[in-house]
C-alpha cells in the first residue's frame, strides 16, 4: 500500500498551509475557521443566503437597466453661446438654483401633425419659456413666463455647432434666439435681460406634454365657459376637465381661446395647467414613489433636452428631490410685466417700472409670495413690578416751507440699468414732487443728492424720500434746484438699500384652482 505523502515535515513547526493561513487572525491558530464551515450551515440559513444573493443580484441588474435606459435617452446641448458665466458653477443639493425651461416648437419626427418645417426654423423657436428659481433652503420656488411676442435686445451668440457668429440684435422677439444659435443663445438672452446667470435649462417638444399627460393619468384644468378652438383643436365644456394626450397640448398651445387672445392669455393657462399638475404628483405621492417616478423619468427624458451639467440620471434625480418637499403655496407663477410695444401693436416690450422691480427681486432672492415678509420682533421682558412703557404718538413732521409742486428735481441714471430713473421719479412724484426730469448719465459707483443755491432743505426731504444717507447729499453750483444722481449702489427699489416688488406680481401659486376665462369669440355655442 502506498501511503500519502507526510510533507509536515516541509514545514517548518508542521504549520498549516499559507492559503489557510491567510484566512486567519493567528497563523498558530490552525486552519481558517469558516473554510468549510458551508458543509455545516443549517438548510434554512443556505436557502435564504441564496434567495437574498438572487435580491441583490436582480436589483442591481434593475437599477443598472434603467440608469442605462435613462442615461440613454438624455440629450444635451451647451449652457451658452459663448458668452462666459461670471459666477462659479452651483452645487445643485444645496445652492439656489435657476432652471430655464423651454418647449420648442420643431415640427420634425412625432411633432410633424403639428405644421411643417417651415413653421419652425434653424434649432426650433422657444415656444414656452419659464424660468424656474428654486431657494437654497428648498422652501420655494418662482416659476417667471416670458412672452414669445417679448421685443428684448440678443446678444451677440456663437452656434456651437457650426461655429457661426450671430451678431447682437436690437428689439427681436425672445424666441428668435434660439432659432439661430441653439438653447444657449436663449439661456444668454434671458441672463442679459434679467440680470442672473442661468444655471442649467430643460428643454422639451409637443410630444413630452401629450406622453406626460397620460403617463399622470390627466391634469384637471378649469374653463369660465364650453371653449372651442379650431385651430389648436382644444374643445371643453364649462367647469372643470380632465385633460391629457392630444387635449392637454391643445389646452397649452391655444394663442386665442384664453383672455383676450394672444400670448398673456395662454401664459396663464400653462402656469394653471402646471398649477394643476404639481398639485397631482404631490398628491399622488410621485416623487416618493420609486415606479411612478422611473415611469415619468423614462417619458420626460425620452423627449429632452438638457445642459451638460444636467446631462445624468443622478443630477436629475437630485432635482426630483430638493422639489418634493416644497409647500404648493410657494411655488409662484409670474408673467413677466409687458405691455403693447410702441414700435408693432402685434408685440410686447417691458412694463417698466415694474419689469425691473421684478428682477431686481430676483437677484436679491425676494419671496415673491411675501415680499414684505421681515422677522417678527422679540418683545422686550418686563420683571415684576415693572411698570410697561406707555406708547406714545410721535409728532406729526412740520409742513414745508416751500410749495412742492413747484421745486424742480432731475434724476440721472448713472445706475446702467435702463428704466431706472423712470422708476426713481416715480416715487418722488408720488411724494409730491411732480416738477421732474430725467436723463441718461454716465455711470457712477456712488449715489448722490446734489442741490443748488437755496435748495438744501428740499434736497434733504427728497433724500429722506428716497432713503439716501444725508453724508450722501451735498450742494452744487452747476444744478438748478435738486439732482439726484443714482449710481451703482441704488440700482433697486425705490428706498436706498431696498427692494421694491410690484403689487400682485404673482398670478397664482400651485396650490390655487383658477378657471382661465374663456375669450368671447371662442365661447363654443
Amino acid at each position: 500500500m502506498v501511503q500519502g505523502r507526510d510533507d509536515s515535515a516541509d514545514r517548518p513547526n508542521g504549520s498549516r498551509s499559507d492559503a489557510a493561513a491567510r484566512h486567519s487572525e493567528h497563523a498558530g491558530l490552525g486552519a481558517a475557521r469558516h473554510l468549510g464551515s458551508t458543509r455545516h450551515m443549517p438548510a434554512w440559513l443556505k436557502v435564504t443566503t441564496g434567495i437574498v444573493s438572487v435580491f441583490l443580484v436582480g436589483g442591481l441588474a434593475f437599477a443598472a437597466f434603467w440608469v442605462i435606459r435613462l442615461q440613454g435617452n438624455i440629450e444635451k446641448a451647451p449652457l451658452s453661446a459663448g458668452n462666459q458665466k461670471t459666477e462659479e458653477p452651483v452645487n445643485d443639493a444645496t445652492d439656489r438654483m435657476q432652471i430655464l425651461i423651454l418647449g420648442s416648437d420643431t415640427r420634425d419626427g412625432k411633432n410633424a401633425e403639428y405644421g411643417t418645417a417651415e413653421d419652425s426654423s434653424g434649432y426650433g423657436q422657444s415656444d414656452v419659456m419659464m424660468m424656474m428659481d428654486i431657494s437654497a433652503d428648498n422652501k420655494r420656488v418662482s416659476v417667471i413666463s416670458f412672452p414669445r411676442d417679448l421685443l428684448v435686445d440678443i446678444p451677440e451668440c456663437t452656434d456651437q455647432k457650426t461655429g457661426n457668429v450671430f451678431p447682437e440684435r436690437q428689439s427681436a422677439m425672445i424666441n428668435e434666439a434660439m432659432a439661430q444659435a441653439g438653447i444657449g443663445c436663449a439661456v444668454d438672452t434671458v441672463n442679459k435681460l434679467t440680470g442672473l446667470e442661468i444655471d442649467h435649462f430643460m428643454m422639451a417638444d409637443f410630444n413630452a406634454v401629450k406622453e406626460l399627460s397620460n403617463v399622470v393619468g390627466g391634469v384637471d384644468v378649469c374653463v369660465s365657459d364650453p371653449v372651442f378652438d379650431p385651430d389648436s383643436r382644444l374643445r371643453l365644456p364649462k367647469g372643470t376637465s380632465q385633460v391629457q394626450g392630444e387635449q392637454a397640448l391643445a389646452f397649452l398651445r391655444t394663442r386665442h381661446a384664453f383672455e383676450t387672445g394672444g400670448d398673456l392669455g395662454r401664459i396663464k393657462a400653462q402656469q394653471g395647467f402646471l398649477s394643476s399638475l404639481t398639485r397631482k404628483i404631490k398628491d399622488d405621492g410621485t416623487l416618493s414613489d420609486p415606479g411612478k417616478l422611473l415611469k415619468i423619468a423614462d417619458t420626460v427624458t425620452q423627449n429632452l433636452t438638457v445642459d451638460d451639467g444636467l446631462a445624468s440620471v443622478p443630477a436629475l434625480l437630485t432635482i426630483a428631490n430638493r422639489l418634493k418637499t416644497i409647500d404648493v403655496s410657494k411655488v409662484a407663477f409670474v408673467a413677466t410685466p409687458t405691455e403693447q410695444a410702441a414700435s408693432d401693436i402685434n408685440r410686447l416690450q417691458l412694463a417698466q417700472p415694474n419689469a425691473s422691480q421684478l428682477f431686481a427681486g430676483l437677484r436679491n432672492d425676494i419671496d415673491l409670495t411675501d415680499p414684505t415678509a421681515s422677522p417678527s420682533p422679540t418683545p422686550t421682558p418686563t420683571g415684576s413690578g415693572t411698570t410697561p412703557p406707555v406708547a406714545t404718538t410721535p409728532p406729526a413732521p412740520a409742513p414745508p416751507a416751500y410749495d412742492k409742486t413747484a421745486q424742480p428735481v432731475s434724476v440721472a441714471n448713472g445706475t446702467g440699468v435702463p428704466a431706472r430713473a423712470q422708476e426713481i421719479v416715480q416715487a418722488i412724484v408720488g411724494g409730491g414732487f411732480t416738477q421732474t426730469t430725467q436723463f441718461v448719465a454716465e455711470p457712477t459707483d456712488t449715489t448722490m443728492v446734489y442741490y443748488g443755491a437755496e435748495y438744501a432743505d428740499v434736497a434733504a426731504d427728497i433724500a429722506a424720500l428716497l432713503g439716501i444717507p444725508s453724508a450722501q447729499v451735498a450742494p452744487s453750483l452747476g444744478v438748478p434746484g435738486v439732482q439726484v444722481y443714482l449710481g451703482a449702489d441704488f440700482t433697486t427699489g425705490t428706498k436706498f438699500g431696498s427692494v421694491t416688488i410690484p403689487p400682485d406680481i404673482v398670478n397664482q401659486t400651485a396650490g390655487d384652482t383658477v378657471c382661465q376665462q374663456v375669450n368671447p369669440p371662442y365661447i363654443d355655442g
